[in-house]
């Protein structure tokens, strides 16, 4: 784990010409975190009477890793804590939390997916791990109705917006996540997540937002500073940012990788041709529910 200082500081010469009063700064710490999933391996579980396979595309395989998940549990929680994930797109953060020895919910409300992960589980999880996670129905602005029986007893929950939630969605083949976006649609809000997720969480519990940013008719979007303000705005306090790195290092390479099981290396810098579009890394948003709500407050408990 490398830890690198924010830039916010008083040596930062823009901040000056703004007239920005660095002691009233807060530096937010910044961690980058290796996590690549080079040995996934691609789903052959079937679902009732469909013999064909169901597989996630790469999007969804990827939005939460085995890695990461695991480095966020294992940071950001005790042992028998209860995680919540929203946004579910594969079984990674449910066999990363059986596998620590926390409990684990999900928010998958659409029936395929749920059956293409539920396979999943029993193939690699033991009856004793599989005691201690379950899938709930429900969408992510609507967990706090789907897990109310933990209400106040979250001390982590994950999520990874799909871009169709500043946007609109898309499908392709017969992944099972794609499908389950394209079923949600555009109803789904972030605030109405974000609101979900401050009711479920307890005091101190903490809220990981993984964001990748995406060109979109020519142009670079980064969801990240949106939701971070209405986070903000909410009552949660931005407490980390964490770079989490999707490829393998050797040495001081970076292995660039199409799919998790297809590895090459880019070395020719000098090449005027557009190298491959790969996502090399995740931004990870941490977020904390304060030991006490401000007074006046939007987050307040309801």
């Amino acid at each position: 784990m490398m830890n690198t200082p924010s830039s916010f500081g008083s040596s930062n010469p823009n901040n000056r010409r703004a007239g920005v009063n660095a002691k009233n700064r807060q530096l937010l710490p910044l961690t980058v975190w290796l996590c690549p999933d080079t040995a996934y391996e691609a789903g052959t579980t079937t679902a009732g009477q469909d013999h064909q396979r169901a597989e996630l595309c790469l999007r969804h395989t990827r939005a939460v890793g085995t890695e990461l998940a695991r480095q966020l549990i294992s940071t950001c929680t005790p042992q028998d804590a209860v995680v919540a994930e929203a946004f579910t797109s594969s079984d990674a953060t449910l066999r990363a939390a059986a596998e620590l020895d926390r409990r684990a919910i999900a928010c998958v409300p659409h029936l395929p997916l749920a059956r293409y992960i539920g396979g999943r589980l029993r193939a690699d999880c033991s009856p004793q791990q599989l005691s201690r996670i379950a899938m709930r129905p429900c969408r992510p602005d609507q967990m706090h109705r789907g897990l109310a029986d933990y209400a106040g007893e979250v001390a982590l929950v994950i999520a990874a917006p799909p871009p169709y939630s500043l946007g609109s969605p898309t499908s392709a083949g017969r992944c099972p996540g794609c499908l389950s976006d394209a079923l949600t649609g555009s109803e789904l809000r972030i605030d109405g997540f974000l609101l979900a997720a401050w009711r479920i969480l307890r005091r101190g519990g903490h809220l990981a937002l993984i964001t990748t940013s995406r060109h979109e008719k020519g142009r670079l979007v980064d969801p990240a500073p949106q939701i971070i303000r209405q986070a903000r705005t909410l009552g949660f306090r931005y407490s980390q940012h964490v770079i989490a790195l999707r490829v393998p290092v050797q040495g001081d390479e970076l292995l660039v990788q199409a799919s998790p099981t297809q590895v090459a290396q880019l070395r020719d810098t000098k090449s005027r041709a557009l190298p491959p579009a790969v996502s090399v890394h995740a931004d990870v948003c941490l977020f904390t529910k304060p030991p006490a709500t401000r007074a006046g407050g939007k987050g307040a408990d309801r």
